[in-house]
């Protein structure tokens, strides 16, 4: 970073100051991952008038803080957060309370991000220290918000002495993001850690930030939420929706769904991404061939769309995504952390050279 602690703002103040912390609220450094503004509040992912348009279930799942994340530059010994949650169901049955709930801390050292520290949940309301005797010297932080709760308040807490500033913007196409959309495997069911989603995996890797429109169960390309994607002006848009699809709607979806973004963003690319392959095969009576036949219909409708002169689309096979040993799922279906890094290593690399 180019930034000295000694040109940080000293007028960038503290929201409050208690026992020898100075918390910052996180909307005044800057929320990354979020499509719009004009939002019922500044942690949800759909904007305001789109509760009158999708479906009930889409939009309580948009109060989900899923990709949302802050940056920040900090030389502080320690980190803390306060945060409060919409809902007090903190985990799920297959995923654990830091990943639907908890908070996820990263730093930039040597121009990548590694894992800093995670706060995890104690009730609808919590207080933690995310990492502590942190080196010396000032570093840039990425704290990644929960990826299955919604977010009423977060702040982040570091000791008065130190010295706390918004990370610069993000320049050219990483400034612009990817914007990913799709199912609960997108939104991040069942990532151990707010940060372990494949979007969010991608993001840290291409540096760039990550618009999620995962909608967990409910994203098989209806038609209502194309014209909400088309208004968003990313890098890239990755479309991955075949495990919410039925076969119908895999022939019938994918051609207007793309035409409608592609009208509105016409230099977009656009990546559309296979359904994963069901894991347990080869021990188990092969359970992929409705995903088989999912799949052929979206190559189909891809080439269908290439044919007809619609330019800048790519494809991503699914056989791909999780790996050839069963280990990429909680439950055949929903990743682990090694499905998602496996996810996002391979959508990545279709991504990268678009970001150029």
């Amino acid at each position: 970073m180019a930034t000295s602690i000694e040109k940080l703002d000293k007028n960038f103040a503290p929201a409050q100051v208690a026992d020898g912390q100075s918390w910052y609220d996180t909307r005044t450094l800057g929320l990354e991952g979020r499509g719009w503004t004009d939002t019922e509040t500044d942690f949800d992912r759909l904007p305001l008038r789109a509760k009158a348009v999708v479906r009930p279930p889409v939009w309580e799942l948009s109060q989900h803080s899923a990709g949302i994340s802050v940056r920040f530059v900090t030389d502080a010994p320690s980190i803390s957060a306060k945060w409060k949650l919409r809902s007090a169901n903190l985990a799920m049955n297959h995923m654990p309370a830091t990943g639907v709930s908890g908070l996820d801390l990263y730093a930039k050292v040597k121009g990548k991000w590694v894992w800093a520290g995670v706060g995890v949940p104690q009730g609808q309301e919590s207080t933690a220290q995310l990492v502590g005797a942190l080196l010396p010297g000032k570093r840039e932080y990425l704290l990644n918000l929960p990826l299955y709760n919604g977010v009423e308040s977060l702040s982040i807490g570091i000791p008065s002495e130190s010295k706390m500033l918004p990370a610069p913007r993000r320049k050219g196409k990483r400034g612009q993001g990817v914007v990913v959309y799709g199912t609960s495997i997108v939104q991040g069911g069942c990532a151990c850690r707010a940060g372990m989603g494949y979007p969010e995996i991608m993001g840290r890797a291409l540096d760039c930030h990550v618009i999620n429109q995962g909608y967990s169960g409910n994203g098989p390309m209806e038609l209502e939420m194309a014209p909400f994607l088309a208004e968003l002006d990313p890098a890239v848009f990755v479309i991955d929706s075949l495990p919410n699809m039925n076969q119908q709607m895999t022939k019938e979806r994918p051609i207007p769904f793309v035409q409608i973004i592609r009208k509105a963003r016409p230099r977009t690319p656009i990546v559309l991404v296979e359904s994963i392959t069901v894991q347990r095969y080869p021990v188990q009576v092969n359970k992929n061939t409705d995903a088989q036949i999912k799949n052929a219909n979206l190559a189909a409708a891809f080439r269908s769309l290439v044919k007809s002169g619609v330019k800048g689309l790519h494809y991503v096979k699914g056989h791909q995504l999780l790996g050839p040993d069963n280990l990429g799922t909680v439950d055949s279906v929903h990743p682990t952390d090694v499905g998602f890094m496996r996810m996002a290593a391979v959508i990545g690399k279709t991504a990268k050279p678009l970001l150029k």
